[in-house]
């Protein structure tokens, strides 16, 4: 009987070994994720005006979703800017778009399908630029009494932005001075033409704007911080704006290094609540791990930041971005 002992205990260690390798393969198979289909389809993206940041990022991130997403089809649509975009995903003329936080909030006021639409991510800020000719006269924006302005498109942000300045300065947009629809792709053109001075809401520096720099002179006027408290004193959606400067290296041969004081306010990625919440988080997840291959290009992208992406207010997330922040959550 002792012989046999150790033979029939080296048969069940072994018989045990084997059942606790399966057991431990079966918990590792549970517990590992399987490797994810990327989604695929048709997704419609509403940018800007092509000469715009909205435009060049949509362009980039595009090139980023095929990498990521091969099966999916990205449709840019170009537009008037923040207001027309909004419109478009409420309405489901799009599905995916930047706009500012000032035209998503005002649109909340009434927009048809506004309580449809959810946040993606906080992207980076849009600066206001007050655009006038080297020798000008116009040192603020009260200055722009009797003069011909460009106040943005009927549908933009600028245009939204560009009102509430002007009414913050004492001025009213159609009385006070001849105002016009140009924007950034015919502003720069037209500025100590028919035009003396325009309005631009965008990211630093816009491409619009760096190209009229190698060419162009220009000047830009200060929107000082007293507008910024004026501006406070309206409606909710005036609460996204916030005092601070054009930095210096933003267009050094124009700035000479010198900062401008203006007014920023944040654009946010969005989306609809019906949107594909697995389609959504993958898209989040680009927007994500693009920032450094996007901002090499459109410099605005490098301030995309994980930590501050989740604040999409006056949005709440949608869910399928809620997911790819709660999965990266430290």
């Amino acid at each position: 009987m002792s012989k046999l002992l150790p033979r029939i205990g080296r048969r069940r260690a072994l018989q045990s070994a084997t059942v606790g390798v399966v057991a431990l393969g079966l918990l590792l198979w549970w517990l590992l994720p399987l490797e994810e289909e990327p989604p695929g389809g048709t997704i419609r993206f509403s940018t800007g005006t092509r000469a715009g940041v909205y435009y060049e990022y949509g362009d980039r991130l595009r090139k980023e979703l095929a990498k990521d997403m091969p099966d999916l089809g990205v449709e840019l649509l170009t537009s008037a800017g923040s207001q027309e975009n909004v419109a478009r995903v409420a309405t489901g003329k799009a599905d995916f778009t930047i706009a500012a936080a000032d035209a998503v909030e005002t649109y909340k006021l009434g927009g048809e399908g506004a309580g449809r639409l959810r946040g993606v991510a906080r992207l980076y800020d849009d600066y206001v630029q007050l655009v006038v000719p080297p020798n000008s006269e116009i040192r603020s924006v009260a200055d722009l009494r009797g003069k011909r302005v460009a106040i943005g498109l009927p549908d933009s942000g600028v245009r939204l932005i560009a009102t509430r300045v002007l009414r913050a300065a004492g001025l009213d947009p159609e009385r006070d001075i001849t105002p016009y629809s140009d924007g950034i792709d015919t502003g720069p053109r037209q500025l100590g033409k028919k035009l003396d001075a325009f309005f631009w809401s965008g990211g630093l520096p816009t491409d619009g704007l760096r190209k009229l720099a190698r060419t162009e002179l220009f000047r830009f006027v200060p929107i000082d911080a007293g507008l910024v408290a004026k501006l406070h004193q309206g409606r909710a959606a005036t609460r996204y704006y916030r005092a601070t400067s054009i930095p210096e290296s933003a267009y050094p041969p124009i700035q000479k290094g010198e900062a401008v004081p203006t007014i920023a306010v944040s654009n946010l990625l969005i989306t609809r609540a019906d949107m594909d919440p697995e389609l959504t988080e993958w898209l989040t997840r680009t927007v994500i791990r693009s920032r450094d291959r996007i901002g090499a290009h459109v410099h605005s992208a490098q301030l995309v930041d994980l930590r501050t992406a989740i604040y999409t207010d006056p949005l709440t997330l949608h869910e399928g971005a809620r997911r790819y922040y709660r999965s990266v959550k430290p």
